[in-house]
């Protein structure tokens, strides 16, 4: 069983890899991303909130002593699908986390999404719910999330969770955003009104650095 401690470096860790992952998440949208082009941002991650590598006490924020046993944080239900009926998608959905160079973990067969477990679930009251998944991969070819460029508002989408049940969405936003411009802090929000937001490459393959130009960007809300 973990310690408070690391309960509380888990939240502090995640919360600090919020704006370095989310470019390491769909930068590269293949399973052979290529050479890394954005040194800086990995640089911004001391540690995976797996704490495979916690960096020396010292460095660590004081963790404040309660009395009472405090009770543990309230469990996230995992989605374990993806369905969206307009485009015949319908895939497994994979918990992920932060690999060891600080990028968000996503599964290399296309054919599969990743959620990222650190963050809201589809049940939480409130945040966004981050599904990433490679537009194409060299296990799998073109991916099912090389169509949700295809998206329009209105279009339905069902995630269904570890314990049964089915969340339904509508999209209400599908852009196409330049990476260098992602809206990283909005992708990775813990606070704010539910909702998913799906995220896959886009624009132009761009073989001297390894990955595509843009994010194609899904946002919808509970249907």
């Amino acid at each position: 069983m973990r310690t408070p401690d690391r309960h509380a470096w888990q939240r502090l860790a995640s919360r600090a890899v919020a704006l370095g992952v989310a470019v390491g998440a769909v930068a590269g949208c293949t399973a052979d991303p290529g050479p890394d082009p954005v040194p800086s941002v990995r640089t911004t991650v001391a540690a995976s909130p797996t704490g495979d590598a916690a960096p020396p006490a010292s460095t660590l924020p004081p963790v404040p002593v309660q009395d009472a046993v405090a009770p543990p944080p309230e469990a996230v239900v995992a989605p374990v699908r993806l369905q969206v009926p307009e485009l015949a998608l319908d895939m497994p959905v994979d918990a992920v986390g932060v690999a060891a160079d600080g990028s968000m973990e996503v599964p290399p067969d296309a054919d599969r999404a990743g959620w990222y477990r650190f963050g809201p679930g589809p049940a939480s009251a409130e945040g966004t719910t981050l599904l990433a998944g490679h537009v194409d991969s060299r296990l799998s070819g073109i991916g099912p999330f090389a169509d949700l460029r295809r998206l329009a508002p209105g279009a339905q989408v069902q995630v269904t969770t570890s314990d049964g049940a089915v969340k339904p969405y509508v999209v209400v936003d599908v852009t196409k955003v330049p990476k260098e411009t992602a809206p990283l802090e909005d992708w990775f929000s813990r606070d704010g009104s539910p909702r998913l937001v799906l995220v896959t490459c886009g624009g132009a393959w761009r073989q001297d650095v390894g990955h595509y130009t843009d994010n194609v960007v899904v946002t919808a809300e509970p249907g």
